[in-house]
């Protein structure tokens, strides 16, 4: 009788445990004092000035904004369009691979441009590689490949191939992680 019992009694504790320990680390409620207004600006004290939530501060801020958070950027501000894989290049030396470097890409474009990188991402990417690895074989990323002088070759190298692929929409090519992993 005790060994169908005590599986029954253990799953019922188990479970008086789980929703107690729900119902004390749950998070705390939105509107926990709905008499206490946030306070903004001057009718802050000190040590609660700028403690309102970006949704409280600025409806149109956050997740979800609608077009009044679109207003915000710029007319002529450039977007920034990061490509979807990061890019892997052997560095070979005698047949065999010493090295690999990955990196992650980005492109700089004109405002409504987003789409045509995304379009034109295989061709891109395409391009980029073969850069990379003229760039690998050159041995640009042997030694101090992250020096000032190897780096602005590269970014410049990439930019000319992405201005034969999207023309004036490229504004600028963005390297934004790079990493060697020797062999």
């Amino acid at each position: 009788m005790m060994r169908k019992l005590l599986p029954i009694l253990l799953a019922i504790l188990g479970l008086a445990v789980g929703v107690g320990a729900g119902y004390v680390l749950r998070p705390p409620a939105e509107n926990a004092a709905p008499d206490a207004a946030p306070c903004t600006g001057a009718e802050c004290p000190p040590s609660q000035e700028g403690t309102a939530l970006p949704s409280e501060k600025d409806p149109g801020s956050g997740h979800g904004a609608g077009s009044e958070g679109d207003k915000e950027k710029p007319e002529g501000a450039p977007e920034y369009v990061k490509l979807n894989n990061q890019f892997i290049v052997p560095d070979m030396r005698d047949g065999k691979v010493i090295s690999l470097t990955v990196l992650s890409i980005g492109i700089e474009t004109v405002p409504g441009g987003t789409e045509k990188v995304f379009d034109a991402e295989p061709k891109l990417r395409d391009t980029f590689l073969q850069i990379l690895f003229d760039h690998a074989n050159a041995g640009g990323f042997r030694g101090d490949f992250t020096s000032a002088g190897k780096m602005e070759d590269l970014r410049r190298a990439l930019l000319e191939g992405a201005r034969s692929v999207l023309g004036a929409q490229a504004r600028a090519v963005l390297i934004s992680d790079i990493m060697r992993q020797d062999r």
